[in-house]
C-alpha cells in the first residue's frame, strides 16, 4: 500500500476524531508522535515515546517505529481503539505536555476495577484508557497534579497494548482479533473505499490512492453539532467543514454516494433564520460571523449527474438551495442594486486577495457568476419538480443579476469591483477578476476569450497563481495574494472547458496534477516553486485532484506536450 509520512499527513481512520502526528497546533510540530484529538478544538492528548530512536514509516493500514533492534506497530481497530504491538522496544505513552496545572492537561490513574491505566483529559471530555495485553508494563505518576510527569512504559520481548477513547465507563477491554487480523481489516477497508471513490486510477494518476486515504483518514463520525459522517478540511489544525470547501469534497465521493450526499448536506443543516449557511461546522462549534461563495448551485448541479436522489431528497435539496439564495438575493443587494455583495474578503473565500484592498464592501463578478449558476440550477429543479412559475422566476432573475454584472462590472476590457457604499471601481491583478470563466457558456464569445487571456497570464510551471506573479503584491506564502489554490484551480478549469477553451483546460489539469504528485496535498502551493505551503493534508486539495484525474482519465487524452514528467 502507499507509504506516507506522518509529518505531512496525520495517521487516522474513518470515523475517528482522533489521529497520530507530530502536528500539535498550527506551526507546531513535535519530534515525537502524539494521539491528537478533534474534539472541543485540536488537542495533544497522549505522547508516543520509544524507548531509543527509530524510523517511522505509515501505510494507510499500519504506522511503524522500527530499528535494526526492535519494532513497534499501530493500528486502528476501530475508530476509537488502537492496537500497539512491540517486539524488542520498549515505548512509553505519557501525557502530551509537561506545563499541567490541575485543570488542564491530562489526569492519569491506575483504575482498581479492572487494573488499566487512564488518562482523563480536561480538553477533550474524554477518558483514554490502556490495557496492557502481554508484556510488562510500568506506571509512573499515578493521581499526580500539577506539572508531574505521569503515563507508563510498556516493555518486554514482545508486547500488546490497547488504548480507548471513551466517554465516562466501559467493559473491560478484551480482544476479538489479532494484531495482525486489526491490520488486515483497516487495509481492507480502507482497500474498498478507494475502489469506490477512484475505480479509475492508473499509472497515470499516481496520487490517487493517497488522495483518497487523505479524505478516508479526515472523516469523522457524528458527534457534537456535525450530524452526519463528515470530512473534515484537515486532521492538522484546519479540522472543520467550510461551507464552500464541502463541495468540492462531495463531488470527489461521488463514488460513494451516501457519504457523498452526507458532505454537500452538511451545512445545510445548519441554515440560520435568514437563510444563510454558517461560515464553518466542528465538533463543538458553528460559527456565523461570515459566509462563504454560493457554488453551491453549482457543485449540485454537478453532483446530480452522478448521483440518483430520490424526489424527496430532491425537494428537499431545493427548498434548501432556494432559502440560501434568497439571503444574497434580500440580504446581500443593496437598495436598488440587483448585484449582491460580499462584507469581506472572507465572504468570498479568497480571504486576502488584492481585490479587496480598496475596500471590502464590494461587489464582484466572480459572486454574480456563482449566483447565476445557482439561479440556473434552481429554475432547472423547479422544472423538474414540476414548478414552472417558480422556475420562470429564477431564470428571470439570473437573466437580471446577469445583466447588471455587465452593466456594473465590465468596462469591455475586464471585470473589476465595485463599491456598494461609495459607488467607486477599480481593477487588481488577483485571478479573483477572472473567475466569471465559471459561467462557461453562457458568456458572451469574447467576453470568454478575454479572460482566457487573461487566466493564462497567471498560469505558471506549476498551476493557476491567485495573484500575478509580476505583481507589486504578489507573496509566495501570501495565501490568495500568489499560492496555488484547488477551489481556483477546479473552477477556472471547468469554466475554461465549458467556454470552448480545452486546450488551457487541460494544461491547467495537468500541472494542478503534477504539482500534487510532487509536493502533496498542501491547503496551497507556492506558485513558482510548486512547494506545498500551510497545512500539508487538505481534504479539498486532494480532490481537486481525484476530480481532475477522473475527467483526464475519462476524456482519455494526452497531456499537453512538454509537460510530462
Amino acid at each position: 500500500m502507499t507509504e506516507f509520512s506522518v509529518r505531512d499527513i496525520p495517521f487516522s481512520t474513518h470515523g475517528s476524531w482522533f489521529n497520530i502526528s507530530p502536528v500539535l497546533a498550527q506551526h507546531t510540530i513535535a519530534e515525537d508522535l502524539h494521539l491528537v484529538s478533534h474534539q472541543n478544538g485540536m488537542h495533544p492528548v497522549l505522547r508516543f515515546r520509544p524507548q531509543a530512536p527509530a524510523t517511522v514509516a505509515a501505510t494507510p493500514g499500519r504506522l511503524s517505529w522500527s530499528r535494526s533492534d526492535g519494532r513497534i506497530d499501530l493500528a486502528y481497530e476501530s475508530p476509537d481503539t488502537i492496537r500497539l504491538r512491540g517486539n524488542g522496544l520498549a515505548l512509553a505513552i505519557t501525557a502530551a505536555t509537561s506545563t499541567l496545572t490541575p485543570f488542564t492537561g491530562a489526569y492519569f490513574f491506575t483504575d482498581p476495577v479492572d487494573g488499566s491505566h487512564v488518562f482523563t483529559s480536561y480538553e477533550t471530555g474524554r477518558r483514554y484508557r490502556i490495557t496492557v495485553l502481554a508484556g510488562t508494563v510500568e506506571a509512573h505518576g499515578d493521581q499526580n497534579l500539577g506539572s508531574a510527569g505521569r503515563g507508563v512504559t510498556i516493555s518486554g520481548g514482545s508486547w500488546e497494548a490497547a488504548v480507548e477513547e471513551i466517554d465516562t465507563a466501559r467493559e473491560p477491554y478484551r480482544p476479538t482479533r489479532s494484531f495482525a487480523d486489526v491490520v488486515a481489516s483497516a487495509r481492507r477497508t480502507f482497500t474498498e473505499f478507494v475502489d469506490a471513490v477512484a475505480p479509475w486510477r492508473c499509472d497515470d494518476t499516481p496520487a490517487a490512492e493517497l488522495a483518497a486515504y487523505v479524505l478516508w483518514s479526515a472523516t469523522v463520525r457524528p458527534a457534537g453539532f456535525v450530524g452526519r459522517p463528515a470530512v473534515l478540511m484537515s486532521k492538522h489544525w484546519m479540522d472543520k467543514v467550510w461551507s464552500w470547501d464541502h463541495c468540492f469534497n462531495a463531488l470527489a465521493l461521488a463514488g460513494s454516494p451516501a457519504l457523498a450526499w452526507d458532505q454537500f448536506a452538511l451545512l445545510f443543516d445548519h441554515l440560520d433564520g435568514s437563510g444563510a449557511l454558517p461560515d464553518s461546522v466542528t465538533h463543538s462549534e458553528v460559527l456565523h460571523n461570515f459566509v462563504k461563495p454560493p457554488i453551491h448551485g453549482w457543485a449540485l448541479s454537478k453532483l446530480r449527474k452522478r448521483l440518483s436522489l430520490p424526489a424527496a431528497e430532491l425537494a428537499a435539496a431545493y427548498h434548501r438551495l432556494a432559502r440560501w439564495t434568497r439571503f444574497w438575493l434580500d440580504r446581500r443587494r443593496a437598495s436598488g442594486s440587483d448585484l449582491p455583495h460580499y462584507q469581506h474578503g472572507n465572504d468570498s473565500g479568497w480571504d486576502n486577495a488584492t481585490t479587496f484592498d480598496p475596500e471590502r464592501l464590494i461587489a464582484t463578478a466572480d459572486l454574480a457568476a456563482f449566483l447565476i449558476l445557482q439561479l440556473d440550477e434552481l429554475a432547472a429543479l423547479a422544472t423538474e419538480l414540476d414548478r414552472p412559475d417558480e422556475a420562470r422566476d429564477w431564470t428571470r432573475t439570473a437573466t437580471a443579476v446577469q445583466a447588471a454584472m455587465f452593466e456594473r462590472l465590465w468596462t469591455g476590457e475586464r471585470f473589476v469591483a465595485w463599491s456598494v457604499r461609495s459607488g467607486g471601481t477599480w481593477p487588481s491583478s488577483s485571478l479573483l477578476d477572472l473567475m466569471p470563466i465559471v459561467l462557461g457558456e453562457r458568456l458572451p464569445e469574447p467576453v470568454r476569450a478575454v479572460l482566457a487571456a487573461g487566466i493564462e497570464r497567471h498560469l505558471t510551471p506549476h498551476g493557476l497563481a491567485t495573484e500575478l506573479p509580476s505583481s507589486p503584491h504578489y507573496q509566495a506564502d501570501g495565501y490568495w495574494r500568489g499560492p496555488i489554490w484547488a477551489p481556483a484551480t477546479v473552477l477556472a478549469e471547468d469554466g475554461l472547458r465549458r467556454a470552448g477553451h480545452r486546450q488551457l483546460a487541460d494544461e491547467i489539469s495537468v500541472r494542478f496534477r503534477h504539482v500534487c504528485e510532487a509536493s502533496g496535498f498542501a491547503e496551497n502551493f507556492d506558485a513558482l516553486t510548486g512547494a506545498g505551503l500551510r497545512d500539508r493534508a487538505y481534504t479539498w486539495t486532494a480532490s481537486g485532484y481525484l476530480l481532475l484525474a477522473e475527467a483526464h482519465v475519462a476524456r482519455g487524452t494526452q497531456e499537453p506536450a512538454g509537460r510530462r514528467r
